[in-house]
């Protein structure tokens, strides 16, 4: 006679050594994070480490480095993410399903390419592109059109360029297998009843990809919230503290500057960020009562 207790203990098995390994590699260092977090832990300097309580969110929120930080953070979400990933993903997802065959295996390799770069690399080939000296103003320069220190006038912009180029190849994979499900008849319908292409993409095709639109949105987010090493190998958060995000802020303070209490703070701020998007989205793709 079986225990039921027993074989409920059983149906666990399988599962405790990834459940061991989850809660010592991913559980506790961020539980370590977080204390050090409520620390004035340095680097170098004093050698003691002290429980500070609220005092390092109490100072970031007092920093005006900080608050530059998180706007500049939100504006490079928004223009590289939000609007540039996000609606040129979906304009080649649309663009390669009425494209020839050879055209959308070029297209879809060139986008890709950008993809699959490492952060670093791809940081370095944008700025010989947005340089003074760089592609952009050769050409420029070439079409007799006004040139600038692109890299000095306008950082922000040009890191969110360089995401959108890097990072665009993700969402038009995901709408083009969104894309993909669409049934037909769906949209030979709506083209019937006098739905011109705009309409039909207003009214059919965004509602059927709803889901993943939102799923898109979540994950572009996320990734483009902790962008560091494009950045980095840019601007380094210059000129001055014109490009610093939040994981540039994050990192000059831990690491540069050896606060490490006052840096983790800052990482569980930007964490608090990402999971007010990630609410947003999973609100987004509720279903519709």
């Amino acid at each position: 006679m079986s225990i039921p207790g027993h074989r409920g203990a059983l149906r666990w098995l399988p599962v405790a050594p990834a459940t061991a390994l989850l809660l010592l590699f991913l559980a506790g260092p961020i539980g370590y994070c977080v204390w050090i977090a409520f620390t004035n832990m340095q680097l170098t300097g004093s050698s003691s480490t002290d429980f500070v309580g609220l005092d390092n969110f109490r100072r970031a929120f007092a920093d005006d480095d900080f608050r530059n930080a998180v706007v500049l953070t939100l504006v490079f979400t928004l223009i590289s993410s939000i609007l540039g990933q996000n609606t040129l993903g979906l304009a080649l997802a649309g663009l390669m399903q009425r494209a020839s065959r050879p055209v959308r295996t070029v297209t879809g390799s060139i986008v890709i390419a950008a993809w699959v770069l490492p952060e670093i690399v791809a940081g370095f080939l944008l700025y010989a592109f947005f340089r003074r000296e760089g592609t952009l103003n050769a050409v420029l320069d070439w079409l007799q059109l006004p040139s600038q220190n692109w890299l000095y006038t306008l950082p922000i912009l040009a890191v969110s360029f360089a995401n959108v180029w890097r990072g665009t190849a993700f969402s038009m994979l995901v709408y083009s297998a969104a894309l993909s499900e669409i049934p037909k008849e769906i949209t030979e319908a709506a083209q019937v009843d006098g739905a011109r292409g705009r309409q039909r993409l207003w009214h059919v095709t965004l509602p059927m990809i709803r889901r993943s639109i939102g799923t898109n949105l979540m994950l572009n987010t996320l990734q483009t919230l902790s962008v560091f090493g494009l950045i980095w190998a840019m601007t380094r958060g210059g000129p001055g503290n014109r490009s610093t995000t939040l994981p540039v802020f994050m990192y000059d303070q831990a690491f540069m500057k050896s606060l490490i209490g006052y840096g983790t703070a800052v990482a569980l701020l930007l964490l608090l960020v990402g999971a007010l998007f990630s609410v947003a989205y999973l609100r987004l793709m509720r279903e519709e009562v």
